[in-house]
């Protein structure tokens, strides 16, 4: 005897959820084994395996069982359905349609229970179904997610965390060779990738429906490298800080210029699909040149916004007392940091590109106005945040890997791949290091760029942008290849990168002078100034060793007025600015840079015939509190 319809519905949506919870207590059990096995190792001092290629691991070894070892019982009711073309195409008519309908609306009569008679259902579409056999279990389903949980949700907290830690003295010492590596270097190793794969799929004959766009898209998202793993060697060994600047920062970089050439060509594929027939719809200069013109718009666009967001909170934190409520403070730069991604997003811009962008400007001002309180919680916030979210993404890889159920795995083509992208990389990384060399003062050695060579690793963003969209063929065997070369990457270059950097004989255990070179950072015009990766020092000349002239640059304006006008450093806008700005420099100056003034301790001290010493009187400090201060 079957149940009434609205039992019958209570019942699936209880089973419905059981199986939410089941799954999500499995990845929370995986991230879980993945920590123990972490300690493990670190007690253990193993050096051949990291937590992603662990993730990874065991990621496959879950999927495996789910694909193989798990058997549904629950009785799932299908059927199938085709628009009558009599009264089903009276609905469409007027539509030209290209693209599968979004959804369905299924009308009950007949063989149905009376509750369900003359009642009008709507689904949504989900995929393509090839056959009986093409249908996969409720398990599979559940463990795959919507790919917009990984741009939305995921992706955001890595890559704010990325510029968020980012070792800035570094970075800036290292800042022209970095953007060549990151923009010039990733263009190269897209363009010939793609041509690779397109010449590969123009010489097999199965893979000849893989048009050129599809292997430059290919070729744009498999240049997103990812050296986790490598970079988590270089940190526990404090290898040479070069190696370290150069890897971590065309890494950074290349994963917001790889999301964004892929934005531009499906731009073009849009363009494209829109031309009509009696237009020439060939690829000439002019599309090019709007295409070129595309990226560094979006690009731009995508760096104004992050940029400006940072900028926002940083005043925010300046010239308000929120600093005095640490967990309102903590969450209002939570909240602003991720709505950046938002706001872009709704902009029709690359989210990553001003999250990424958001986070190293929140780390150079706005970082410098929160309490001690929230310094500690922002930094351990985001650093559980990324942690957490780039190996639940390892470890979702390993699982999509048997379960994901648009799998189209190619011999040739991944092999291919691998090819190409050696080829790519090596383009990459050799005759930029040449053309640098020329011009810098400390030379790109050898060792550096063979080790630059063999952390190339291919991680998250490479898969995010694979499963972004698989509708078509060719698309997924793009995701199927991807993920291979995720995971072998990940597990043989991760689990080598300690003896690669032996038999190079790069060296370990480097003194990396935190504090002590940074280029924007540590001058005698930016006192009570820290970010968020160095501490003050006392030797502020050292601050001038290495910079290059970019950053040299950049630190005569920034100490000048950006500092000032984010942060409540001395010397203050009244000081730095023309004398005619001054009433505008007043209201951009807080009472704590007020009260910190050198002429306003001046003015407040006197003489104590007690003591013998000089008092001077309490003043306002950050906090409102009263501290007296004494100068022998």
């Amino acid at each position: 005897m079957s149940l009434p319809p609205d039992i019958n519905y209570d019942e699936k949506k209880l089973l419905d959820h059981k199986f939410d919870s089941l799954l999500l207590l499995l990845y929370t059990f995986l991230l879980t084994l993945t920590v123990l096995t972490i300690w493990m190792f670190k007690h253990r001092r193993l050096a051949y395996v990291h937590e992603t290629g662990l993730a990874i691991i065991y990621g496959l070894v879950v999927g495996a069982i789910i694909r193989f070892g798990v058997h549904e019982e629950r009785h799932r009711v299908g059927i199938y359905v085709e628009p009558k073309q009599d009264e089903g195409s009276s609905m469409i008519k007027h539509q030209n349609l290209s693209s599968p309908p979004d959804m369905l609306f299924l009308k009950t009569m007949g063989r149905y229970a009376d509750e369900l008679q003359n009642r009008t259902w709507e689904y949504d579409f989900k995929r393509e179904v090839v056959g009986h056999h093409d249908i996969e279990s409720e398990i599979d389903e559940k463990a795959i997610f919507d790919p917009e949980i990984f741009f939305n949700v995921l992706l955001p907290p890595i890559i704010f965390h990325a510029g968020y830690s980012m070792k800035k003295q570094y970075f800036f010492r290292n800042l022209g060779s970095i953007l060549t590596f990151a923009f010039i270097g990733t263009s190269i190793s897209m363009f010939s990738v793609g041509g690779f794969m397109y010449g590969v799929c123009q010489v097999i004959p199965h893979l000849n429906n893989i048009t050129f766009i599809d292997n430059l898209h290919f070729g744009a998202l498999i240049s997103a490298t990812d050296p986790v793993t490598v970079l988590a060697v270089f940190s526990d060994l404090n290898v040479d800080v070069t190696l370290n600047a150069l890897v971590f920062g065309e890494s950074v970089l290349n994963d917001a210029v790889a999301i964004v050439f892929s934005e531009t060509l499906k731009d073009y594929e849009e363009s494209l699909a829109l031309c009509r027939p009696h237009q020439d719809c060939s690829y000439t200069a002019l599309q090019m040149l709007k295409a070129v013109l595309d990226f560094f718009g979006i690009f731009g666009a995508s760096f104004l916004v992050g940029t400006v967001m940072g900028c926002v909170t940083a005043l925010l934190t300046k010239f308000t007392q929120i600093r005095q409520h640490p967990l309102l403070e903590s969450t209002l730069f939570m909240l602003m940091s991720y709505s950046t991604f938002l706001l872009a997003e709704v902009l029709d811009l690359t989210g990553i590109v001003a999250v990424l962008f958001c986070g190293i400007t929140q780390a150079h001002y706005t970082y410098n106005n929160l309490s001690e309180v929230s310094k500690g919680t922002t930094k351990q916030f985001f650093d559980v945040l990324n942690f957490m979210a780039e190996n639940f993404i390892f470890s979702y890889i390993g699982v999509s890997l048997f379960t994901f159920p648009k799998h189209r795995f190619d011999t040739t083509f991944t092999v291919g791949a691998f090819v190409a992208i050696l080829v790519g990389r090596f383009l990459n990384v050799y005759p930029l290091s040449l053309v640098l060399n020329l011009g810098r003062k400390h030379k790109i050695g050898w060792n550096i760029q063979h080790m630059m060579m063999f952390s190339g690793l291919r991680g998250a963003i490479a898969f995010a942008l694979a499963i972004r969209n698989t509708f078509s063929e060719s698309r997924q065997i793009i995701l199927s290849t991807t993920l291979i070369i995720v995971i072998v990457t990940v597990i043989v270059n991760g689990g080598m990168a300690f003896s690669v950097l032996s038999w190079l004989g790069i060296p370990i255990g480097v003194d990396d002078e935190a504090g002590l070179t940074n280029p924007i950072a540590h001058d005698r015009s930016a006192a009570n100034y820290q970010s968020v990766d160095e501490e003050m020092v006392n030797d502020p000349a050292r601050s001038l060793l290495n910079k290059s002239w970019l950053a040299r640059q950049w630190s005569g304006i920034d100490n000048r007025f950006f500092k000032p006008l984010m942060t409540h450093c001395q010397p203050t806008l009244l000081d730095t600015l023309p004398t005619r700005c001054l009433p505008l420099a007043r209201i951009f100056t807080s009472t704590d840079q007020l009260a910190r003034h050198p002429m306003r301790k001046k003015e407040s001290t006197s003489w104590d015939e007690n003591t013998n010493k000089i008092q001077e009187d309490s003043l306002p400090i950050a906090n409102g509190e009263q501290k007296p201060a004494e100068i022998e």
